[in-house]
């Protein structure tokens, strides 16, 4: 299995047909699915047939060096979650290489989100030429909002859009988080 990246805790690796229980247990997981899409936990048979088969595709679909990878512990490849880097495509951005990742509840606090997210945005300007790199979550969401910020992102703006299912905190809208190679470049490591 290549690894994509390294951080001091986590290997960032691409998935195989082999991670479908962990990357089901992930997505079926209601904590960490209720700010994402339409709010509510993902069937094993979606994941098995549309996500995961979906994520594979990328790799030799996407630019190279990017697409969605497997964080694992160092040492003992525990399943950590993922992170991914490829073309803005989240409602409400418009161009730039996307910043996105989950991470399992029983290891949030621990700060692998902000760890994974920075080797992603450093990878995006200096291994893959990136101009732009960009995220979104809820505007309620201030956990991933304190990660963004942590990797560099700054707050571009708040923005509303009719989604087809409610999510709790919806009416507060969405954040876009961006950060440009020339911002990169002038922030102290």
């Amino acid at each position: 299995m290549p690894i994509r990246a390294a951080t001091a805790r986590m290997l960032l690796r691409r998935f195989t047909e082999g991670d479908l229980d962990d990357l089901a247990a992930l997505h079926g997981d209601p904590e960490v699915m209720r700010r994402i899409d339409d709010g509510r936990p993902v069937p094993r048979a979606a994941v098995e047939h549309g996500t995961l088969p979906a994520l594979l595709r990328g790799y030799a679909e996407l630019p190279p060096g990017q697409g969605c990878f497997a964080a694992v512990e160092r040492g003992s490849g525990e399943f950590l979650g993922w992170f991914s880097l490829a073309p803005a495509s989240s409602t409400g951005l418009s161009g730039g290489t996307e910043l996105g990742y989950r991470l399992r509840p029983a290891v949030w606090g621990r700060g692998l989100a902000t760890e994974g997210a920075r080797e992603l945005v450093r990878l995006a300007f200096a291994d893959l030429g990136a101009d732009r790199v960009v995220a979104t979550t809820m505007t309620v969401n201030t956990a991933s909002r304190r990660v963004l910020e942590k990797a560099g992102l700054r707050h571009v703006r708040t923005f509303f859009e009719e989604w087809p299912d409610y999510i709790e905190g919806a009416e507060h809208g969405d954040v876009e988080y961006a950060l440009t190679r020339e911002q990169w470049h002038r922030t102290p490591s």
